[in-house]
């Protein structure tokens, strides 16, 4: 593999070849350059570090601003407080790098590798990442702000407290991620598998949530209020709590899910799949709701008895709930 240590300055102007092992030396030379050109200096050059290996170099505070990374090896590097804003990662391995409170934010992710990357208050907000790779991923406390996803794995991803306000989700795998205490007012997403997330306190308010998988997770006291769900399936998902408050819940599948104590002031149930659910301690149902929903004589129904639910039964009136239970 060659090694750029100590190519000449006019060698490292150009364009890299793809596996070369970058020294010390040659890196300040193309950092320092690269500042230059951010600041409009005479003699400064946008870094070109194309399929440059990086391998567990200490980049902690570099400033890459807009820099091209496309392919590069940086697999296990120390990249924590860089400045990657607007930047190219396109096919990029940065596999159980460390990244805490980097920024990346606006950079094209596209079919980049961040597996067991350490990404706690990293800012990826308007990020693009299509086809990536963030299997068991830490992005606690980190901020996704507008983020655009697409066919990304998210499988066993740590998201606690992450901020994904406006964030755009379309056919991506959050299969056992951690959502606990995330907010997520105003994401859209779109035939995403979310099942066996951990989600407690989570904040899905306004969210646009259609064809989504979130079978068996545990979402307790979590907020959906004004959200849509429709075509959604939470069967077998925990939801005590939670607030469905003015939510869009049209065909929504919640077999089996545990929703005692939960709140439904005017939520949209029509062809809802309330079937097995326990609704004991429900609070905000109407009769009307109820009754365009789907019950049987499986499911508890807020007063405690078992349905169908009927109407003129009363059995929408929630019961009170043991703290204790």
């Amino acid at each position: 593999m060659p090694d750029l240590e100590s190519m000449s300055e006019d060698l490292l102007a150009a364009p890299q070849l793809i596996g070369t092992r970058l020294g010390l030396a040659a890196l300040q030379k193309v950092l320092a350059a690269h500042q230059a050109w951010l600041e409009n200096l005479p003699g400064g050059l946008q870094a070109c570090l194309k399929g440059i290996v990086l391998a567990e170099a200490n980049l902690e505070n570099v400033n890459l601003e807009r820099a091209d990374l496309r392919s590069a090896i940086l697999i296990d590097a120390r990249l924590s407080g860089a400045n990657l804003s607007g930047a190219a990662l396109q096919w990029a391995d940065l596999g159980n790098a460390t990244l805490m409170d980097v920024d990346l934010s606006k950079t094209d992710l596209t079919d980049a590798k961040l597996d067991f990357a350490l990404l706690g208050a990293a800012n990826l907000s308007e990020a693009r990442l299509l086809r990536s790779s963030l299997l068991r991923v830490n992005l606690r406390e980190a901020r996704l702000l507008e983020a655009n996803m697409e066919r990304c794995n998210f499988n066993g991803a740590v998201l606690r407290e992450a901020s994904l306000h406006q964030a755009r989700a379309f056919d991506c795998t959050f299969a056992e991620a951690d959502f606990s205490g995330a907010k997520l007012y105003h994401a859209a997403f779109r035939h995403c598998k979310l099942q066996r997330i951990s989600g407690a306190g989570s904040n899905w308010n306004t969210a646009t949530l259609l064809n989504c998988e979130f079978r068996a997770a545990d979402l307790a006291s979590a907020q959906f209020e004004r959200a849509d769900l429709r075509q959604s399936s939470f069967a077998n998902a925990v939801l005590t709590g939670s607030s469905f408050q003015q939510a869009r819940m049209t065909g929504a599948d919640l077999d089996r899910a545990d929703l005692s104590g939960a709140r439904f002031h005017e939520a949209a149930t029509m062809g809802a799949n309330l079937c097995r659910a326990n609704l004991r301690g429900a609070q905000g149902f109407t009769q009307s709701q109820l009754g365009q929903a789907r019950t049987d004589r499986d499911t508890i129904l807020p007063n405690g008895a078992h349905g169908p639910f009927m109407l003129g039964s009363g059995a929408h009136r929630p019961c009170r709930l043991d703290p204790r239970s």
